[in-house]
């Protein structure tokens, strides 16, 4: 079996990279192998931050194989239920709902269709300054359902993501930003400094707190105020549960009162 997915730890640091030359196609095997990597994040308790990037710097990833949808390798009714795509739906982060701790995109190149769809599951992006943005499948005749038609309007304007949609056009990573798509640009040699600078600083924050962010934002997305504030009281939320009442949450204030940097230890 090919490995289409390069992982690498450090510390409580997770590094993923795609390297399926030479665009980071993505079949069955690389979701699956993604997914692998995430759903370690997800259970290893000293991992507390992933970072996703991909090899060279021309282009992160050109989303699904069509390829292998041209051979009959895969198929496109139905997608989703065509063969095994791994923990976490395509890709190992579009469908993920039980992965609570961050995931810091450092998109290298092109972000194209299904990769595009992929770097929208990760929670922070920063965005190397040569990089583009595109959805090439209404050409196609198809549509990019595995998360750009679910998260895009959401994440800039409307009509700009239905230009998108529609007429396929490109955005770069300054028009990116400037809509709060991307955190951060910085020139394509940095790229890997400022995500990992930025996995350091997660990875000395409390866990549990951490977690908490993304399980109690994917509860109460797209519910009333009052509604929101009653799932959080009342929800099923484990992870807020258990930070409430956390060695972690002690150890802070006791750390800020006694004006000290705080231990955390993930309980």
């Amino acid at each position: 079996m090919t490995n289409f997915v390069e992982v690498r730890r450090d510390g409580h640091v997770l590094e993923v990279k795609l390297n399926n030359p030479k665009v980071n196609a993505i079949d069955h095997e690389m979701s699956r192998q993604l997914g692998a990597a995430f759903a370690e994040l997800r259970d290893d308790p000293e991992l507390r931050v992933g970072i996703l990037t991909a090899e060279g710097d021309r282009i992160f990833s050109a989303g699904w194989d069509l390829k292998a949808l041209d051979a009959g390798e895969t198929k496109l009714d139905n997608w989703w239920e065509d063969g095994d795509y791994g923990d976490g739906g395509f890709a190992g982060l579009t469908e993920n709902w039980t992965l609570n701790k961050p995931v810091i995109a450092a998109l290298n190149g092109l972000v194209i269709g299904g990769g595009f769809e992929l770097a929208m599951g990760c929670d922070l992006l920063i965005a190397a300054d040569h990089v583009e943005f595109g959805l090439p499948e209404m050409p196609l005749g198809m549509v990019p359902d595995a998360g750009a038609l679910q998260r895009l309007p959401r994440r800039i304007p409307h009509n700009i993501a239905m230009e998108m949609f529609l007429l396929g056009r490109r955005m770069d990573a300054e028009e990116a930003a400037r809509y709060g798509l991307v955190n951060k640009i910085v020139p394509k040699e940095e790229l890997m400094n400022a995500a990992r600078e930025w996995a350091g600083q997660l990875a000395q924050a409390a866990p549990l707190a951490m977690q908490t962010v993304k399980e109690v934002l994917r509860s109460i997305e797209c519910v009333p105020l009052e509604t929101a504030f009653a799932r959080m009281r009342t929800g099923d939320l484990p992870t807020y549960r258990a930070m409430l009442k956390s060695e972690d949450a002690e150890e802070g204030v006791r750390a800020f009162v006694e004006k000290r940097d705080p231990v955390f230890k993930g309980r």
